[in-house]
């Protein structure tokens, strides 16, 4: 399985991409902190926390007895990079060529 591969199947779960707003809105969360969010086992917020781990967009680190989460958005932005802002180029491209040309006319 490629990189890609990994965080799309990680982002086409509503719980995992609901775990990284929260990490998105206060990074460094305990397993706890983010369990309490939502409405499921301590071992199934575990599972999909592994699973992000896998595609990157996770990191967790140790700090004393607790296990810290962290929010990494660089594969976010290299999928972005990749198969997103290509194909939204050229029609910005467009739009900004009409606004230029709109704004020409007056």
């Amino acid at each position: 399985m490629t990189d890609d591969d990994r965080v799309f199947k990680a982002l086409a779960d509503p719980t995992r991409r609901f775990l990284l707003d929260l990490l998105f809105a206060r990074d460094g969360r305990t397993l706890t902190e983010l369990e309490s969010e939502l409405e499921m086992t301590r071992f199934g917020v575990a599972k999909h926390l592994k699973v992000l781990e896998e595609a990157d967009l996770v990191v967790a680190r140790r700090s004393g007895r607790e296990k810290l989460h962290f929010l990494n958005p660089v594969p976010i932005r290299l999928i972005h990079d990749r198969w997103i802002d290509k194909y939204t180029e050229r029609h910005v491209t467009a739009l900004a060529d009409l606004k230029n040309a709109l704004e020409d006319e007056t």
